[in-house]
């Protein structure tokens, strides 16, 4: 019995660290030129995120070969910044953009770069099925043609953009 158990829960991790069918995630990747700070263009809604504004994640280097990650996000309504802690690491090696990443304990989720332009300065990511998506940006503002690029590329791919949250980056400026 406890082998079943055990195989099932192997079989249920392993499938939040996969790949998105027909999502293939960008090769020749450098890691070092991804590290640093990205801004949250946008995201599909998830309750780690939820009511977030001014979101961005902080990539660093790992003693272990792995990636420091520090998401930050304003709670508007509890007028206070979140963050959360985490660490990620390459699923198969360090120039393919497929990561598994961890908040807490030995749970992991897949992290899919499939988009990511030639200078590092945008970036589309995926979790492990079409219910997570993100834009990332090295600029807390993108030109509206590359937005425009993202949807048509998410909607091609089957995410569903009309369900999409465009994050907030500018501190809100107060009601007169």
């Amino acid at each position: 019995m406890w082998r079943v158990l055990l195989l099932g829960f192997g079989l249920l991790v392993a499938g939040c660290t996969g790949l998105p069918q027909g999502i293939e995630p960008v090769a020749n990747l450098d890691a070092d030129r991804y590290l640093g700070k990205w801004y949250e263009v946008a995201r599909l809604d998830h309750r780690f995120e939820r009511g977030l504004s001014r979101v961005s994640a902080e990539y660093s280097p790992r003693d272990d070969g792995g990636i420091n990650v520090l998401n930050r996000g304003y709670d508007d309504q509890e007028q206070a910044w979140q963050s959360a802690k985490g660490r990620a690491y390459f699923v198969q090696n360090d120039s393919l953009g497929h990561l598994k990443v961890s908040f807490f304990g030995p749970f992991y989720a897949s992290y899919v770069i499939f988009y990511l332009d030639a200078d590092y300065r945008y970036a589309f990511v995926s979790g492990h099925n079409r219910d997570y998506l993100w834009f990332l940006s090295r600029e807390p503002q993108v030109p509206e043609a590359l937005k425009q690029q993202f949807l048509q590329k998410v909607t091609e791919l089957g995410f569903d953009a009309s369900a999409l949250i465009w994050v907030p980056q500018a501190e809100p400026t107060p009601a007169s």
